[in-house]
């Protein structure tokens, strides 16, 4: 059993009893946390809770019930869990935890960001160390940059000097416990749209900004596939969970801090293809990977969905042209336009209006690949507007 590194430095003669899981930086009850963590780490016996309880009570009888409560689950979360991040991870409203500088921490609560606390310096260090220290990651000035999650499959990002010019950074995006089902994300009239695009093995791409909602209307969506159906996702860190019994979910990997050992999308995405998919889903697409996605789309594998970085529809399929280009530059413009326009059938593009999420625009690919259009529209964020003229076999 090993403590996590840096204190608060606050003194234990406070009364807990006015401390709450909100005060992150424990500004009332970080000398108690200190002591009894001290006292823990000597006794390396037993289940830490037990250990942790019996030196509370050793070390301060007169606690009341809810104090010692308090006193208890900070210790246990600066031993094994993320320290004064772990309150907020508990937050069923924090949709994602950030450190800024070292030590300054934001949460995004229920759509809007707020300030939540500070933590001491040194901490932060130590706290992204917990993380990537099992998964055989570093983060040190020759990999200053590191991708992770966690084990409920919450992403986590942290950046170092001299990369962060003000200090360590991370971000932990929570994974949503809670199924969002596609009427959370729209109408009943734009829902029943993509349900058709679902059921017709249309291949989508959900287009929308960072944290507009991507992965959790992909999801979503990919709860509306036949349950019988063999569905294989790949993703740069598992975030989806799809409730279906014939899935097989595979997950890249980072290089090793040798610089070895990478398995990214595009390598995922060919052995897919070897695992008899009925249909792919592809969590993100982000770069050369898209000629891999585009070809898997383009030979049979129809009823594919994906995700992309994009301000609309029309934007989507642009940066999946030019992704493709990065993969394929020898290929000529209209060739790659020609397949992009084979592959994908409709966008589905979503955004973060105030705090809530919502399907804006459903569109068409067009037939002409060179229409400076790209895509007519299908349904926008109240009802159907169109009539879907592809066609793919049932």
């Amino acid at each position: 059993m090993s403590g996590m590194s840096g204190t608060s430095g606050m003194s234990d003669t406070t009364d807990l009893t006015t401390s709450t899981d909100r005060h992150v930086n424990r500004s009332q009850a970080g000398g108690l946390v200190a002591l009894v963590r001290e006292h823990v780490i000597a006794d390396r016996h037993g289940d830490v809770a037990a250990v942790v309880g019996a030196r509370v009570d050793e070390l301060r009888p007169l606690l009341s019930e809810r104090a010692r409560s308090i006193l208890t689950r900070q210790t246990i979360d600066d031993l094994v869990g993320l320290g004064p991040l772990e309150v907020l991870l508990r937050d069923v409203d924090v949709t994602e935890v950030m450190v800024n500088n070292g030590t300054d921490i934001w949460v995004d609560r229920s759509g809007h960001p707020m300030r939540a606390g500070q933590l001491e310096p040194g901490q932060l260090e130590a706290i992204i160390e917990r993380i990537i220290s099992p998964l055989g990651l570093r983060l040190d000035r020759t990999s200053p940059i590191v991708d992770a999650r966690l084990q409920d499959g919450s992403r986590v990002c942290a950046v170092r000097a001299p990369l962060a010019v003000d200090g360590t950074c991370l971000s932990i995006r929570r994974f949503r416990a809670r199924t969002v089902a596609l009427t959370d994300f729209a109408p009943k009239a734009v829902v029943d749209v993509i349900r058709c695009l679902i059921r017709d093995r249309w291949n989508v791409v959900v287009s929308g900004a960072t944290s507009a909602g991507k992965t959790t209307l992909l999801n979503a969506m990919a709860a509306e596939i036949d349950p019988q159906t063999r569905i294989v996702t790949i993703e740069d860190t598992a975030e989806l969970r799809l409730d279906a019994r014939h899935v097989v979910r595979l997950e890249a990997r980072q290089a090793t801090a040798d610089g070895l050992g990478e398995i990214g999308i595009a390598k995922l995405l060919r052995t897919a293809l070897r695992l008899r998919p009925d249909r792919l889903v592809v969590g993100e697409v982000r770069g050369a990977e898209a000629v891999s996605l585009v070809g898997a789309m383009n030979t049979g594998h129809d009823g594919s969905l994906a995700t992309v970085h994009a301000n609309g529809p029309a934007d989507a399929v642009r940066r999946i042209e030019s992704m493709v280009l990065q993969g394929a530059s020898n290929w000529p413009l209209s060739a790659i336009r020609e397949q992009v326009h084979s592959a994908i059938d409709a966008i589905v593009h979503v955004e973060r209006i105030g705090n809530v999420r919502r399907v804006t625009a459903v569109a068409e690919l067009l037939a002409d690949p060179v229409d400076p259009r790209r895509v007519t529209l299908l349904a926008d964020r109240h009802t159907a507007v169109g009539a879907p003229s592809r066609r793919r076999a049932a």
